[in-house]
């Protein structure tokens, strides 16, 4: 009988990404026949997967996996991108409530804002997550004090983050403002932006992503969300799939 890990299965029925499937399992919230599942795992057609209480299906049912959604949404300051109980924020997934499961896209910390995406297409995460593509993300960023064309070229030439230990890649970056600039980045590092000011001595007040590769925030209020349209899908895919041939 053939198997599938479980964090695919999870990923391709619009449970959550992978990544997240299998910190649900380590937290033990994902349960195979009614036995807690262990990190690695794989599952056949035969068994019943349960992930929070929420019964997801069998691993043949290929017929009643979910109609593909990709949402844009603009998170607000304040709310959380994960579903970890260590934080007692509003996550993502309550403040869309959206009518199927969908999750988001990679994260943005809570204290940031903008544009991510949600989806229940485990595939589409995978290969938009893909350090490799050098896909370009886009921030506006507000700083606690003047900005300078030596503060810019030298986010622009890449900056060494001696608490990760590593220096950023080269990205685009321009002043906007007294206070404030555009960044564009094809590198996700943890508190990548925060970080890089604090190492040139500014500390970020406000950063809100506008742009993530061709689809853009645009008017789309804080706390809302829209579907992605077709002609924004089809070159997002287009782009994905360039970048995957380079």
């Amino acid at each position: 009988m053939e198997e599938i890990r479980l964090n695919k299965f999870l990923s391709e029925m619009g449970v959550c990404s992978r990544r997240e499937a299998d910190r649900l399992i380590e937290a033990g919230k994902v349960l195979v026949d009614g036995v807690k599942a262990s990190a690695g795992m794989k599952v056949t057609a035969a068994q019943l997967v349960v992930c929070d209480g929420k019964p997801v299906g069998r691993p043949s049912s290929a017929a009643v996996r979910p109609k593909p959604v990709l949402l844009a949404v603009n998170k607000p300051r304040g709310v959380v991108c994960t579903t970890s109980q260590k934080d007692r924020a509003m996550n993502i997934v309550e403040l869309v409530h959206y009518p199927e499961r969908v999750y988001p896209v990679g994260r943005l910390d809570k204290d940031s804002e903008g544009l991510i995406f949600m989806t229940n297409q485990g595939d589409l995460v995978n290969r938009i997550m893909r350090g490799s593509g050098e896909h370009e993300k886009e921030y506006v960023v507000t700083v606690n004090k003047p900005l300078t064309s030596d503060f810019i070229r030298e986010m622009e030439a890449g900056v060494w983050l001696a608490e990760l230990k590593v220096k950023t890649k080269p990205c685009r970056a321009w002043i906007t403002g007294k206070r404030e600039f555009h960044i564009v980045l094809t590198q996700g590092l943890n508190r990548q932006i925060r970080r890089m000011c604090g190492a040139l001595g500014y500390q970020v007040q406000s950063l809100t992503r506008i742009r993530i590769m061709n689809v853009c925030l645009g008017r789309l209020k804080s706390g809302t969300f829209r579907k992605v349209t077709d002609g924004e899908y089809e070159e997002l895919l287009a782009l994905l799939g360039a970048a995957e041939e380079s």
